[in-house]
């Protein structure tokens, strides 16, 4: 994997060392760019960060991104908020988003007093239903922070269960998406960007 030409997609969301870092631990050396040339050449693109929906797509606008991740054709990876992006619409300052995945993204509602929101922290999967998770047993834990979901659709790969079930993964043709954090995920999630890599699509 070591000679894989693999792109982070750069713009205004947070916190995507960790996911450089995890990458070169599987021996790749990714490129960070908003460059829309290198990002189509890549064998792998991955969109990850942390932010808020309607200043990224915004940011992503304003540099015709969203349409330049809309033409990819090679495996794409959205983490966190690169997931809620892909989908049609978010309530986070209710903006239009990319529109991959035909699907809403809501806040999450505290229906008891011990519901806390933002969601921090470990959660298990269920229902795996593709080859990203290859390798891996149902009730795997991963790690979350979020305090917006995709709702189950059809679409959705893996569940978690916080106030009700959700998405915690999607896919439609060779776009992937995970809520959780994979490269924050220790050994499971470092399966899932392996897979992600050698997938073949």
């Amino acid at each position: 994997m070591g000679n894989m030409n693999v792109a982070i997609l750069k713009y205004n969301a947070g916190n995507i060392f960790s996911v450089i870092n995890s990458l070169r631990r599987l021996g790749v050396d990714p490129v960070l760019t908003d460059d829309s040339a290198t990002l189509k050449a890549a064998d792998r693109v991955l969109f990850p960060g942390q932010g808020e929906a309607s200043t990224a797509m915004a940011y992503l606008k304003e540099r015709g991104l969203d349409k330049v991740i809309k033409s990819l054709r090679q495996p794409v990876l959205g983490i966190c908020i690169g997931q809620q992006l892909l989908c049609r619409h978010s309530e986070e300052g209710d903006v239009d988003c990319i529109g991959i995945f035909d699907a809403d993204v809501r806040k999450f509602k505290p229906t008891r007093h011990e519901d806390k929101v933002p969601v921090m922290g470990w959660n298990s999967l269920y229902d795996l239903n593709d080859g990203l998770f290859k390798g891996l047993d149902e009730g795997e834990h991963v790690y979350f922070i979020h305090s917006y979901y995709v709702p189950l659709c059809e679409n959705t790969i893996a569940k978690a269960d916080y106030i009700h079930p959700y998405s915690a993964a999607l896919r439609k043709d060779n776009f992937f998406t995970t809520q959780f954090h994979p490269e924050k995920s220790g050994d499971v999630g470092e399966t899932i960007i392996r897979n992600f890599l050698e997938m073949n699509i």
